[in-house]
């Protein structure tokens, strides 16, 4: 039987209860669902309400705990954003445009060494989500400076970027570096992970000698979804390993992660100061890591498609699934596999599977609809569209070390007929598809015919009803 507490003590005991509350909850944070409001004619001495909001980012930042939400107003706010606190996965921290208005975070006004680093900086926090921000104008013209948009960096949970957009971000350096949205898993064995990137757009970058959208180093279970990547001079979305961004070489791999329903277009590094003329830039890039799903994307007018290898001697980009991709009009090649010079490593247990590979190849340089480089080995190439360029490269092996590759029920496509197809097996050029069935001895199943697109010049690749290919690559 539970023994009655008398009044006075009732009254001193919930006294002490309610401060102990209060007091926990100014040591946690914000309740949740506290909303925030900051505005270009704000007041940092505001409450932060609606009616009186905060003036800068750092004020807002400050107060921006678990649970909290920050709305930000419409307009130009000429400061970095770093945030403070992390949420929780119930309580995220939020900070998100205010209904349909349109914040900049500019970089505009920052001087010197301020260009170094993120205009958007998420360090060691969890639950953090981005959503409707619009982030650009960092320059350099100095070699030691990074520029970048959103740069997550050290280890955390639960961070999202959602409907972004991220621009104008440069480096004019001959040796340069920058970013546009930057993943950098710096710690170990505690990773970046269960980070979903969606609906960004990316674009209008001069990124030196890196990349547009990159997730780096000990980075794992990630989304990059729904996001458009365009107009960069380097490469769009890329996943690496083995570059010593992570502390333990056990760690440093970007891994298990879903690259799916992007548009990634009109990325060339042709006049970019760190490449000159060459054409090398990938839409998609899986430079050494492993255990990726890339699917659903739409690639075209890259100078690469999608490329799948490691740059790093001695180590692979392993178990990666490329499928239903459509990959067209890319100036080098469709999809590569394999490193692209002996001093690279290569590519490992990979599928390339129901891809449509149109057209590629419209730069002359020989390199196909599929390019196998240095160490493209025991990989799955089946169930694909191939359509010859009016270069009639289609499938262009180029060494002896390329072993156990298997190829299978793939169509190929030459409107200028199945004796005009060129080809290259392991470092042999090969003219004609039977030629190519009886040298290579694969691809049993396959078949040389018109897959009848239901329109080519929207580049709608799906298959009219009587499109023999149907019967070939399945579904």
């Amino acid at each position: 039987m539970k023994r009655a507490i008398p009044g006075i003590l009732l009254i001193l005991f919930m006294t002490v209860i309610s401060f102990g509350c209060q007091v926990m909850m100014e040591e946690a944070g914000a309740k949740q669902g506290t909303a925030y409001y900051v505005a270009t004619n704000g007041n940092d001495k505001n409450q932060g309400t609606k009616q009186k909001p905060f003036r800068t980012l750092k004020k807002a930042a400050s107060m921006a705990k678990a649970g909290a939400t920050i709305y930000v107003r419409g307009g130009t706010y000429k400061e970095k954003l770093i945030v403070r606190h992390s949420g929780t996965k119930k309580a995220p921290v939020i900070f998100q445009a205010y209904g349909k208005e349109k914040p900049v975070i500019s970089g505009a006004s920052l001087k010197g060494n301020q260009a170094d680093g993120g205009l958007v900086t998420i360090d060691q926090k969890n639950y953090i989500t981005l959503k409707g921000l619009t982030v650009g104008h960092l320059k350099t013209n100095k070699e030691d400076l990074t520029p970048v948009g959103i740069f997550i960096k050290g280890s955390g949970k639960g961070v999202k970027l959602l409907n972004n957009r991220v621009y104008d971000i440069q480096t004019t350096h001959k040796n340069g570096n920058a970013h546009g949205i930057a993943v950098y898993g710096t710690k170990a064995p505690a990773a970046i992970e269960d980070i979903e990137i969606k609906g960004n757009t990316v674009e209008k970058l001069k990124l030196g000698f890196s990349e547009a959208l990159v997730l780096n180093g000990n980075v794992k279970k990630f989304r990059v979804t729904h996001n458009t990547v365009r107009h960069t001079d380097n490469i769009g979305i890329d996943l690496i390993g083995f570059e010593n961004v992570a502390p333990s070489k056990k760690y440093d791999q970007v891994r298990n992660g879903v690259v799916s329903r992007n548009k990634v277009y009109e990325i060339t590094s042709v006049g970019n100061p760190a490449y000159g003329k060459d054409i090398s830039a990938g839409g998609i890039y899986v430079d050494g890591g492993k255990d990726i799903v890339i699917d659903h994307n739409i690639t075209h007018h890259n100078d690469l498609g999608i490329e799948v290898t490691s740059e790093h001697k001695g180590k692979m980009a392993d178990r990666i699934r490329i499928e239903h991709n459509q990959v067209y009009l890319n100036r080098y090649t469709g999809i590569s596999i394999g490193g692209y010079d002996k001093k690279r490593g290569g590519t490992t247990n990979t599928t390339i599977s129901h891809n449509i590979l149109y057209k590629n190849d419209t730069a002359g340089l020989e390199g196909g609809q599929l390019l196998m480089q240095y160490q493209a080995v025991n990989n799955r190439i089946t169930n694909n569209i191939m359509t010859a360029s009016t270069s009639h490269y289609l499938v262009v092996n180029l060494y002896g070390v390329n072993q156990k590759n298997t190829f299978q029920k793939n169509v190929y496509d030459d409107r200028k007929g199945a004796k005009a197809s060129q080809w290259v097996w392991r470092g042999k050029w090969i003219e004609g598809y039977k030629t190519y069935l009886s040298k290579s001895g694969q691809d049993k199943g396959a078949a040389h015919l018109n897959p009848q697109f239901v329109s080519e010049k929207k580049y709608d690749f799906r298959l009219k009803k009587s499109s023999p290919a149907k019967k070939i690559i399945g579904s």
